[in-house]
């Protein structure tokens, strides 16, 4: 087990290693063929996103489903419209990024194991809300892994492993907002996020799109000056 104390710091990794984990992290959002593995990490946390926004704003949350082709559902009860509907339905493809960016400010802070514990407690409670096999398996294997490497790895993996996490996260959140804007241009998804926030709010969903970018490109770029401590 690693000596550090949770509630502790690491010292600074050096800078190849946030180099290294952030070409790895792009090595596995970029190319087709393991992106289409790899998203089923960004399908945990739009899903979560959902989830956890679902249940601050006071919506009963009945389940979430993980499919094996990286789709997912959530479902909450409560009122169809309102403020605490739209930041639900707003939350899913801001999730990702801005779960990267505060483990970016995390690192920045030099708290590498208080992230992974505080990734395995989300995961473990989204776990608990999962109504599917597919969906109940994927999130075990990815907690398991934030639990075993926080407990028995050194800092220095552990600092490893908490990069590459946080990397993928900011670079898998932008790419699902440009594969929806695809899908909507040739007249797919039609009942995507951005079309039921536009249904809710009156406003395009090609602003909703916008905004998806905005979140997700800032964080990236907020959350990567942070991790090369910029």
């Amino acid at each position: 087990m690693a000596s550090t104390d949770v509630l502790g710091t690491q010292p600074a990794p050096d800078l190849w290693l946030v180099v290294v984990t952030a070409v790895a992290a792009l090595a596995v959002t970029a190319p087709h063929q393991l992106w289409r593995v790899s998203r089923n990490a960004v399908t945990i946390a739009h899903e979560g996103g959902h989830g956890l926004v679902a249940l601050l704003t006071g919506r009963r949350l009945d389940g979430i489903r993980l499919h094996s082709d990286t789709s997912g559902l959530t479902v909450s009860r409560g009122r169809p419209t309102g403020l605490g509907m739209v930041l639900t339905a707003a939350a899913g493809y801001t999730a990702p990024s801005l779960l990267g960016l505060g483990g970016a400010w995390l690192l920045a802070a030099h708290r590498v194991t208080l992230l992974l514990w505080i990734a395995t407690a989300l995961l473990l409670a989204m776990l608990v809300m999962i109504r599917n096999a597919y969906g109940a398996l994927t999130v075990v294997v990815t907690g398991a892994a934030f639990l075993l490497v926080s407990w028995l790895t050194e800092p220095d993996v552990q600092s490893a492993f908490a990069y590459s996490a946080v990397w993928f996260l900011l670079l898998g959140g932008v790419r699902p907002v440009f594969e929806l804007q695809a899908k909507r241009r040739h007249g797919g998804a039609p009942d995507s996020d951005a079309d039921q926030l536009s249904r809710l709010t009156h406003v395009p969903a090609a602003l909703w799109l916008f905004f998806f970018h905005a979140v997700t490109l800032c964080s990236l770029i907020g959350g990567g000056r942070w991790l090369l401590g910029l």
